[in-house]
């Protein structure tokens, strides 16, 4: 059944939001001269997709909600002063930020230091023309949507690194060239998952991706787990979120990066940060979790709703890793991306190859197939994983995992009164 609403005495379908700004953009093309319509059309998506729907998602779910999440995990409330059930608490925090003083060393680079939180903010924009919020639903359907995503989302790792660089304070500095260090190792094994999804579905299209989940009934994330748990840590990495936040590690380098920032200045690197994990899971979503496509009920069900569900959901594991597992070293994240994720990377897409090969060429492609080789990967993922930590030294049998008694582990020996002598 259709829903719709009314716009200019015509009926819109509510599935397809694209119905609306189409109309907007015809009425501008036929009451303006020229090419206003073309130039609207950018301004419109912004306003649309993120100021309308970033935004408000950055303060209450990546601020508010975030934070309540954690607390509850962490057995407190989190914030619940300002406002009802502490609702007012992102406002609160935006106009304090607004009315803090910027301060700035003395022997800064003040043009890059001020040109850096402006330039990470323009990366973060421009992400979200590509990503599809339903079948037509999109700023910028480009065929390589997904190479445009990808060379886009780089650039904030340069911009942090001309913050840190600016400061003239070596914590500032070492604090960027960690991130550079993590952007250059972490985005082999991202791409090599990636490209594993590009072999699989033959598009580099991103509304191309979520047009082959649908029509095959299947997740990505079920026929390459392998490659969806090397996107979610590279991801994590990129974003330098716990637990791998170490270039703004504050045992270490005070906050990394962000030492010398205060006021506005930090409050837009910190709320571009929590805009670009929002990014960050809408490509999940899109790529490993069917995207606006839910098995064809959107075809009765706004397909942005299935969308920004999923969208919540991904994010929602972000918050989870944050709020549980604690933060790994300098040498442990390195480590680990170039003795465990590189070589699975690599394992992976040489599995996902060769049954792209063996699909086409000798099944012709047929769709039943797909979940064979669903159950084979979800099977290999396990002996994989397994196999390469134990071929790496991890002999989790020979770890003592259970609570010892102080006594037991060579601390406190309590005095017995017979012998007047320790046990």
């Amino acid at each position: 059944m259709k829903q719709p609403f009314l716009v200019s005495d015509k009926w819109y379908d509510i599935r397809d939001l694209s119905n609306l700004s189409n109309e907007i953009l015809h009425q501008v093309d036929r009451a303006l001269p020229g090419e206003a319509a073309y130039i609207l059309s950018p301004l419109l998506g912004f306003v649309f997709v993120f100021l309308l729907f970033v935004l408000p998602t950055q303060l209450y779910l990546g601020v508010l909600g975030e934070r309540k999440i954690i607390g509850r995990m962490q057995s407190r409330y989190g914030p619940n002063r300002t406002g009802k059930f502490g609702v007012l608490q992102p406002i609160a925090d935006a106009a304090k930020l607004l009315t803090k003083e910027a301060l700035t060393p003395r022997y800064a680079d003040k043009t890059i230091m001020y040109l850096a939180p402006v330039l990470f903010v323009m990366p973060a924009v421009m992400v979200w023309a590509v990503i599809p919020f339903g079948p037509e639903m999109i700023i910028a359907d480009i065929p390589n949507s997904l190479v445009y995503y990808l060379a886009v989302s780089s650039v904030p790792t340069l911009v942090i690194f001309m913050g840190g660089w600016s400061h003239n304070n070596k914590y500032s500095l070492f604090g960027a060239i960690r991130i550079v260090a993590m952007g250059v190792s972490y985005e082999v094994p991202l791409v090599m998952a990636l490209l594993g999804v590009v072999v699989m579905t033959g598009s580099l299209s991103l509304n191309g991706i979520v047009f082959w989940q649908d029509a095959f009934d299947i997740w990505l994330v079920a026929l390459q787990p392998l490659a969806f748990a090397i996107f979610f840590i590279c991801v994590s990495a990129e974003l330098n979120r716990t637990p791998v936040d170490i270039a703004e590690a504050e045992s270490e380098l005070g906050s990394g990066y962000l030492t010398e920032y205060s006021g506005m200045k930090w409050g837009l690197f910190y709320g571009m940060d929590i805009a670009y994990a929002l990014a960050a899971s809408a490509l999940g979503a899109t790529i490993f979790f069917g995207g606006w496509s839910f098995f064809g009920l959107q075809d009765w069900v706004p397909s942005w709703l299935f969308f920004i569900g999923k969208l919540y959901a991904f994010y929602f594991l972000f918050i989870w890793t944050r709020g549980t597992l604690p933060r790994l070293r300098i040498d442990q994240l390195m480590a680990f991306c170039w003795k465990y994720l590189f070589p699975l990377a690599l394992f992976n897409l040489f599995i996902v190859a060769t049954e792209r090969v063996i699909w086409t060429d000798g099944l012709d492609g047929e769709k039943g197939f797909v979940y064979i080789f669903a159950a084979a990967n979800i099977l290999a993922t396990i002996v994989l994983v397994v196999t390469w930590a134990r071929f790496l030294g991890y002999r989790p049998e020979n770890q003592t995992t259970k609570p010892r008694l102080v006594n037991e582990a060579g601390g406190y020996v309590p005095v017995t009164p017979a012998s007047g002598e320790g046990r």
